[in-house]
């Protein structure tokens, strides 16, 4: 939990100082500066459409993380049955779209805008670079983290990691002597051949890796928005994120029930998930007098912050998320199952990529 508050914190820190501009000709900034006024311009009444996406966008993303979480209480939609697989395939396709529709456009958009200079943002092709390095950091991470936690959390007996768990009423991941814990039996972990152990420890990176993701991008839009006062775009902005929350939260919420953290991870983790968009939009807000989002520093550091995390994304859902459930036995052995699975992945990818004409 303390890397994810790390990199909130890392986030948050690179916009603050979004308000000290790069040297642009005079030219380029005049028709920067012109393009941020204009008859949809009205912060009294952009005020109060901030304020409505603030409590919209919260219960939104409420609803959508921690349905998955209430989801024990009805069977058909437990982890193991099929309705589950279909719903998470869907949340997967929206969370692709994100990384494709939405994330990745925008970094283009901050990075090849005319307010920036033409050397070097215009000749060579930064967006897909980052998002590249951020997709193979992203795997260096889910490697070393699986290692880790393999070394640390099922090969060491006697408490350590899973010790810690325990007390946080998760379940452990070894074979804990001494805390009375026996899942399977140790000579299996020791091994490393308890396939049901490692799929949870996988889950469980999974679930912390594409949480980073999501915080990145989301502290990006928030404070977008907050910062704006173009009332004829915060207004569609509404709904499209209040859609993309809720499904990218359904996504997320499906991994984190599947990682089996206790009760106090979970919270964290959706306080973490549903907060940080409206986080970002007040601080957009309090900014705002400050801020430009015309200014080449904040183009260039919102630029690069969507690269990265469009990378992320991408990469999680392509190869944690979709290519994880699809390569599975569950899906597999059901060709009628994994038809339905690739028609919710188009449903859902399909839905947010029209979201992308508004967001």
């Amino acid at each position: 939990m303390a890397s994810i508050t790390k990199i909130k914190a890392i986030t948050i820190s690179l916009i603050l100082n979004l308000s000290f501009a790069l040297p642009a000709t005079a030219l380029a900034q005049q028709q920067c500066d012109s393009a941020s006024t204009g008859g949809c311009h009205d912060k009294a009444k952009s005020l109060q459409l901030k304020l409505i996406a603030i409590f919209s966008i919260l219960m939104a993303s409420m609803i959508g993380v921690c349905l998955p979480l209430f989801s024990r209480r009805i069977p058909a939609l437990m982890p193991d049955r099929d309705l589950f697989v279909v719903v998470k395939a869907f949340a997967s396709g929206v969370i692709l779209a994100t990384g494709y529709m939405h994330v990745l456009p925008d970094s283009f958009n901050a990075l090849m805008s005319n307010c920036l200079p033409v050397n070097p943002w215009k000749k060579f092709p930064f967006t897909t670079f980052v998002a590249m390095l951020s997709a193979i950091l992203t795997l260096m991470t889910d490697s070393f983290a699986m290692s880790y936690y393999k070394k640390h959390g099922i090969n060491r007996k006697g408490g350590g990691v899973d010790g810690e768990k325990e007390k946080n009423g998760e379940r452990g991941l070894g074979c804990v002597e001494n805390g009375g814990l026996h899942v399977g039996h140790c000579d299996e972990f020791n091994d490393g051949s308890n396939d049901k152990d490692s799929m949870l420890l996988r889950n469980r990176v999974v679930a912390q890796v594409l949480e980073i993701g999501i915080v990145v991008h989301s502290v990006v839009i928030g404070v977008s928005m907050g910062a704006s006062s173009n009332q004829c775009t915060i207004r569609p902005l509404i709904a499209a994120l209040c859609f993309h929350q809720l499904f990218e939260g359904m996504g997320l919420g499906g991994c984190i029930l599947q990682a089996e953290y206790g009760m106090k991870t979970k919270a964290i983790l959706v306080l973490f998930f549903s907060t940080t968009t409206p986080f970002g939009i007040v601080l957009g807000i309090g900014l705002s007098n400050v801020y430009s989002d015309r200014s080449p520093t904040a183009l260039i550091v919102v630029g690069l912050l969507n690269a990265s995390s469009a990378g992320l994304l991408n990469y999680m859902a392509l190869v944690d998320l979709l290519a994880a459930d699809f390569m599975g036995p569950k899906l597999q052995g059901s060709m009628r199952l994994q038809a339905w699975s690739y028609i919710a992945v188009l449903l859902g990818a399909g839905g947010m990529s029209v979201m992308a004409k508004w967001a």
